[in-house]
């Protein structure tokens, strides 16, 4: 496998652990900065301690090689520690979704079988709940920065002081199941997704090294939190695999949160999705170019519409390198890239990994501007969904995996986003693209954030209607929604502009900023 340039990227050796490799690759960076958040700083030298005291208290605790352990925690520096000292024990860390209620715990705790789990503090009451469901067999609760404990609960430096650092790593194998995520999906239960030692690591030196271009001079900071598979290598598979050094944010990623930060700490890299852009750039307190230390942007989650990206260069000085990744895939593999930034599309294939484009028999098409669904070959795939045969089937099919995105290449190579394939629409016997619309949508002055579903009218025939929130909420009115539709129709095909408009005060999303269309249908049904 080769760069760029042409380089052999190495392949991992077969008995592999990632942390361990984290830990080798900067031994002789132990001053130096690995992680800063609210609470304060910790070098790369306390965090190989700390992650081998925590090997160390996971085995104590009673958790044995590829047993589990549940981590519902907000960004700080313990959160790495405590997936490190995990990975290096050959424990395997569940990492979940912190704004999840008492019943998706449960669930994920009884799916996993997750024996111990390593919390914040504020979300002690709803784990409390989940555990208590009795679904688990918890038998270890350990709470990160905490000020009151519950009774039986363990704080997570108490936990880890005094122990001796586990002398020597478990001796995984590169495709020794590492850690899970679950799926963000937008229906029905999360998939618990297996990914391996080897799947991190190719992840940081095709993406992270070898496409962004991370050194250790960088500061990173992602506004995607670490639970999310974008933001768990932007904040720790591809600082640490450079010898960079990552700024971790507990709070919701406001725009006054994320200003304060560039001000105050000045990171040089930014990692978000789409909506956060939007919400940056439409803010009264947005920084002048001067101001911050940006040299590099990063988009992922949704496809960033070319206004947003255009607006944010220009503001400035600096491009947003979008790009499209998956939980399967567990980072972006396909991708803009510094110096070569077309706006409105997602780039070209990560090198490393193939893309393809098949009808809907399955065939590959070959011609530019034919939309298709998008298949990946990589090797950060994941294993498999855990228990679940069909829908494993489905996505990973004999080296490809199945995006569930619809996308068209054009003449020079570039990947244009259509939608999810689910949320294609036909009408008038043609395919009409949800992001296209919404990208155009959002080319208009008054406009924040669009969606467009497809909704069948009496007689039976699908029709687009599309659902804007307003940069001022003031300028809801009929009047507005006729000049959406016309602005519509005067850029794209006929048959494309909504047939309805409805301005709502915000876009139901899940935590990781993608918008649920599902909710959008189930409304258009009751109102209808």
């Amino acid at each position: 496998m080769t760069d760029l340039a042409g380089t052999a990227v190495p392949a991992p050796p077969q008995r592999f652990n990632f942390a361990q490799h984290l830990f080798a690759l900067n031994a002789a960076r132990a001053d130096r900065l690995a992680c800063l958040d609210d609470a304060g700083r910790l070098s790369y030298g306390e965090l190989e301690l700390q992650a081998r005291r925590c090997a160390t208290a996971l085995i104590a605790s009673g958790l044995r090689r590829e047993e589990r352990v549940l981590l519902a925690m907000h960004d700080c520096s313990d959160w790495p520690v405590a997936f490190l000292g995990a990975l290096y024990a050959g424990i395997v860390p569940v990492c979940v979704n912190t704004l999840l209620s008492a019943d998706d715990f449960a669930f994920m705790l009884a799916h996993s079988r997750a024996q111990a789990v390593i919390t914040s503090a504020p979300l002690v009451p709803v784990m409390h709940a989940a555990i208590a469901q009795g679904k688990s067999e918890v038998h270890t609760l350990v709470v990160s920065r905490a000020t009151e404990l519950p009774e039986g609960a363990l704080a997570f430096p108490e936990w880890l002081r005094g122990r001796r650092p586990v002398a020597a790593p478990a001796d995984t194998a590169a495709d020794e199941v590492a850690f899970w995520m679950y799926s963000s999906g937008s229906t029905g239960r999360p998939k618990g997704t297996l990914h391996t030692h080897a799947n991190a690591y190719w992840t940081a030196e095709l993406y992270g090294r070898r496409t962004l271009g991370l050194t250790e001079h960088d500061l990173c900071f992602s506004a995607a939190k670490l639970f999310f598979a974008y933001g768990l290598g932007n904040s720790l598979f591809f600082p640490f695999s450079v010898g960079a050094s990552v700024l971790l944010m507990a709070e919701r990623p406001t725009p006054p949160a994320i200003f304060r930060r560039w001000l105050e700490h000045r990171p040089t890299v930014f990692f978000c999705a789409p909506t956060g852009y939007a919400g940056v750039l439409a803010s009264p307190d947005l920084p002048a170019r001067e101001a911050v230390a940006l040299r590099l942007c990063s988009s992922a989650g949704e496809a960033l519409p070319r206004e947003l990206g255009e607006r944010f260069a220009a503001h400035f000085g600096i491009d947003v390198i979008d790009g499209i990744g998956s939980t399967e895939m567990l980072h972006i593999f396909l991708s803009n890239r510094p110096g070569d930034v077309r706006y409105g599309t997602s780039g070209k294939p990560v090198e490393g990994y193939e893309i393809e484009l098949r009808d809907e028999a399955g065939r590959p098409i070959s011609a530019a501007g034919q939309i298709g669904d998008l298949y990946i070959r990589g090797p950060s795939s994941a294993l498999m969904y855990w228990q679940d045969r069909a829908r494993s089937d489905a996505t990973f099919q004999g080296g490809w995996t199945r995006s569930g995105d619809k996308y068209e290449r054009d003449a020079d190579g570039y990947y244009v986003y259509s939608g999810r394939s689910d949320d294609m629409l036909k009408v008038s016997g043609q395919y009409v693209s949800p992001f296209e619309v919404e990208a155009t949508l959002v080319g208009h002055p008054a406009v924040l954030e669009a969606a467009l579903i497809g909704v069948t009218d009496a007689d039976g025939l699908t029709r687009a209607q599309a659902y804007v929130v307003l940069k001022d909420r003031q300028q809801a009115a009929p009047a507005l929604a006729a000049e959406l539709q016309q602005f519509v129709k005067a850029r794209l095909a006929p048959h494309k502009y909504p047939r309805v408009v409805e301005f709502l005060d915000e876009l139901p999303k899940t935590a990781t900023g993608k918008i649920q269309r599902f909710r959008l249908r189930e409304r258009a049904r009751q109102t209808q």
